[in-house]
């Protein structure tokens, strides 16, 4: 399977599914599309689990449900059960106790965890962040959509925080990743694949909005929709 052109499928889902039905957070969502696409069509095998912490990027996961044959409101299909979590925050935390579920089960089984990089702003996901390390959850990743934006502005205006030295002091593993680069983004477990008592954090540098130019890095496009020409500069853009 082609996952550049994959990728840009789903970008093309994503703008039209969301013009259907008339909501949705379109930049949010384009952000993290060659993550879900290295995920769903490269990494994760049988028995994994994959919680969307950063629920405002849902239109990727339904997109990616509805190309493997699901309706978009269906959360589950056979291998890969996938979940939304609630409220910014609390996708980590359920990751973990699915993760150490997996771990005292003896299961080979992972969890993956993509979060927003304005998420780490929640103190729940240093609590969570602490529980994994000291259970040793080995079979946990999470994956940080690092767009450097968070629903009003820039994350360094509002609040910074350097997620490498962040999750290297609660005791992970990390990894630096370009996150629009598909081939690098399946690579980056792997490079970290014989720690013995690390969770890993993977570090996705991306661009919120990636695909349509007017979007790409502009904090005013977090919930707006192109309208009137815009849409067809969208389309263009996405073609």
């Amino acid at each position: 399977m082609n996952l550049e052109a994959k990728a840009a499928e789903i970008r093309r889902a994503i703008l039209e599914n969301a013009l259907r039905i008339g909501k949705g957070h379109i930049a949010s969502a384009l952000s993290w599309v060659e993550i879900a696409v290295a995920l769903f069509y490269g990494t994760m095998k049988p028995g994994d689990r994959f919680i969307l912490s950063k629920t405002h990027g849902h239109l990727t996961l339904d997109a990616i449900l509805e190309d493997l044959g699901m309706k978009a409101d269906q959360l589950m299909w056979p291998g890969w059960p996938a979940i939304c979590s609630g409220s910014l925050g609390q996708g980590l935390g359920i990751a973990a106790g699915i993760a150490l579920a997996h771990k005292l089960d003896s299961s080979n089984a992972r969890t993956f965890c993509v979060l927003s990089d304005a998420e780490l702003h929640e103190g729940a996901i240093w609590e969570a962040a602490m529980f994994a390390r000291h259970h040793e959850l080995t079979n946990l990743i999470a994956i940080i959509d690092d767009n450097k934006q968070s629903c009003a502005n820039f994350t360094e205006e509002v609040l910074g925080i350097n997620s490498v030295s962040a999750f290297n002091g609660f005791g992970w593993s990390v990894a630096l990743c370009p996150g629009h680069d598909i081939e690098m983004l399946l690579m980056a477990e792997l490079r970290y694949k014989s720690r013995e008592f690390t969770p890993l954090c993977i570090v996705a540098g991306t661009i919120k909005g990636k695909g349509i130019p007017f979007m790409e890095g502009n904090p005013k496009w977090h919930h707006r929709h192109p309208e009137g020409d815009q849409i067809a500069i969208a389309r263009q853009a996405l073609a």
